[in-house]
């Protein structure tokens, strides 16, 4: 009868990853509908479980936790800890998706200053809602990085790819002013696994390139306090709700960046 949730990326909480503290890294992990059935179901068996589970708060309803999945966690992680992000960066957030909106969000309540990058006007209208202060449409402008040098005066102090695509990912990084920080949330897997980063570029200007996998469980509590201490509206990342039979042309549909903020499965 517990409310609960769980990170992504499970630990089973004896590899030397997870003694670390780094259990969304861990050699044996559990990854709902990636290494064992789910997670889109009335039922999931959840591996680990003793290490994982995470308590919700009483207030929060089932669709705004669910926000926090792959999504607001995820953002947490990629800005705060591994984005390191401080009051009055310059922060550039490419993909406007669930992650994309939930990192200008976090960036922009830090006090960082937010442009938000995409292909689509209306995506871009949402981002600035969530906080960005300015946007760009990639397709609109004759060089990306160099509207983005222009806009931060020198490049971004902090670039995230919330997408997984090899040319954003090098778009980030060329975006970046010296000693800036570069973070890769979005998924980089077939044939944009491989990415042409400017090795010479990250040397001579002393860039920093992070990944950013899920978040670990006990990083939830914290994470849920700052919610609350911030006002963060969950809610408003939600654009819509589906049954599960929905969710087939909302899944299929998102090959073409076609969804706004983030799709719920609350029906079965």
């Amino acid at each position: 009868g517990d409310r609960v949730t769980v990170p992504f990326s499970g630990g089973c909480g004896n590899c030397p990853q997870c003694k670390d503290g780094f259990p969304n890294v861990c050699e044996n992990d559990f990854q709902p509908g990636f290494t064992a059935w789910g997670a889109f179901a009335e039922l999931v068996a959840i591996q680990y479980a003793e290490w994982n589970l995470v308590r919700l708060p009483e207030d929060m309803a089932f669709v705004e936790a669910a926000t926090l999945g792959c999504r607001f966690a995820t953002a947490f992680r990629g800005v705060v800890d591994q984005g390191r992000v401080s009051k009055g960066n310059w922060v550039v957030v490419h993909g406007c998706g669930g992650v994309g909106l939930s990192a200008i969000m976090i960036a922009s309540v830090l006090g960082a200053k937010v442009v938000a990058v995409d292909i689509t006007d209306s995506k871009l209208e949402v981002a600035r809602t969530a906080g960005a202060q300015k946007s760009v449409n990639a397709i609109d402008t004759d060089s990306l990085v160099e509207e983005i040098h222009k806009i931060t005066g020198g490049g971004a102090h902090l670039s995230i790819d919330a997408i997984g695509n090899s040319r954003v990912s090098r778009n980030s990084v060329n975006c970046l002013r010296k000693r800036g920080r570069h973070v890769q949330i979005g998924l980089t897997v077939g044939k944009d696994s491989v990415v042409g980063i400017p090795m010479d570029k990250v040397i001579a200007q002393e860039l920093e390139i992070a990944g950013s996998h899920g978040i670990q469980a006990y990083r939830y509590k914290d994470m849920l306090k700052w919610i609350r201490e911030k006002k963060i509206d969950l809610n408003s990342l939600v654009t819509k709700t589906v049954s599960l039979e929905e969710s087939i042309d909302v899944l299929v549909g998102m090959e073409n960046f076609e969804n706004l903020g983030v799709t719920v499965i609350d029906r079965f």
